[in-house]
């Protein structure tokens, strides 16, 4: 007879590696005193990250290897990768970006012969439910990190390098999601890529589009923040806009012009407003007269888009003499009014048809 013995081991599981850019320059400085080595590293290793936008610990040079094995031992660097790069014939570009979680979202280069501007997405998916919008079919799954979003904007400045021989001039928050369903990591970004330690970027030259949040676009005025404001507004009859953007019965259009005119009366900036017409939906004289109206408030200038068809939807674009309506009858009432053409159709990469087609999950 014997006796049997089991031997249990109890493995304490492995602590996951935080991932450095969540740290500010404090606590980087803080890092590596805590841990034997010179406070100064942290602002070394800040601006690797930040400035020159590095991805790895064995690139920075200027860092004894000791020091980047330590990194290495302790931090992660959740970078994103361009999945897929598509190009279109007018010169527009279409990134397929995988994020450190194998989700994607799409960003784009969209070329002109004096500047270049990025189009960059702030959620995975949409949580609104614009009905002529391809993203708004997609399930929101989660807001993007601030540095996702400046990642996204440091690819495309690469690009427009690479292919265009300048920088990246413009950004624009008009990719997938709504930025102001993810209001402290879009501030959080712009302020890494406006910042003289980061990508150094005008904030005048930054526009954020929203469909309208408006309690949100109060808290933006109140922040003081000094990029540029766009509304996705597309009519200015709340049963119109309702049909096709249904959150408008949530936050109706009378919200929303007191959200825009408290807006102006703290920032004094031009409030501009991106508008599809569509035929039968929005391209009668009524439309146009509501549309003066809800401009009068506040300086303003008004963006008539080309309409780029997602599929079976039950849209089709206006005809030109709507158009045509649209740009006189505003002119004449002294908006400021542009008719823009879409980039960039060819590889799905224009307004409103970002959807991660041509790559899987």
């Amino acid at each position: 007879m014997f006796a049997a013995y089991q031997l249990f081991t109890t493995f304490a599981p492995m602590q996951e590696k935080k991932d450095i850019r969540t740290l500010s320059k404090s606590e980087l400085r803080e890092f590596f005193e805590t841990n034997g080595d010179k406070a100064f590293r942290g602002d070394q290793v800040y601006d690797w990250l930040w400035s020159k936008g590095l991805h790895s610990f064995d690139e920075m040079t200027n860092l004894p290897k000791k020091t980047r094995e330590m990194l290495d031992n302790n931090f992660v660097i959740k970078h994103i990768e361009v999945d897929m790069m598509q190009r279109s014939s007018d010169g527009t570009i279409k990134n397929a970006v995988r994020l450190h979680d194998g989700l994607l979202v799409e960003s784009v280069l969209i070329p002109t012969e004096t500047r270049t501007t990025a189009c960059v997405s702030s959620q995975v998916g949409c949580s609104l439910n614009c009905t002529f919008c391809a993203t708004a079919r997609l399930k929101r799954m989660r807001n993007l990190l601030p540095d996702e979003i400046f990642d996204q904007v440091k690819v495309i400045d690469s690009q427009s390098r690479m292919f265009f021989n300048r920088p990246l001039s413009n950004i624009v928050f008009m990719g997938m999601g709504e930025p102001l369903m993810n209001y402290n990591n879009v501030l959080a970004a712009i302020e890494k890529i406006t910042s003289e330690e980061g990508l150094g970027m005008s904030p005048k030259r930054i526009t954020v589009s929203t469909s309208g949040i408006p309690k949100l676009i109060k808290k933006m005025a109140d922040d003081d923040v000094k990029f540029k404001l766009a509304v996705s507004l597309h009519s200015a009859i709340d049963q119109v806009r309702t049909s096709i953007m249904p959150f408008n019965e949530k936050f109706p259009l009378t919200e929303l012009r007191e959200a825009l005119e408290y807006w102006y009366k703290k920032t004094k900036n031009r409030i501009t407003y991106e508008y599809v017409v569509w035929k039968d939906i929005n391209d009668k004289k009524k439309d146009v007269e509501a549309l003066i109206k809800f401009c009068r408030f506040a300086p303003s200038k008004v963006n008539l888009i080309e309409y780029n068809p997602i599929g079976e939807d039950g849209f089709a674009q206006a005809d030109s003499t709507a158009i045509e309506m649209y740009q006189n009858m505003l002119e004449e009432a002294g908006i400021t009014v542009t008719v823009r053409k879409s980039r960039g159709k060819d590889i799905d990469a224009a307004c409103g048809q970002l959807a991660n087609k041509k790559v899987k999950n």
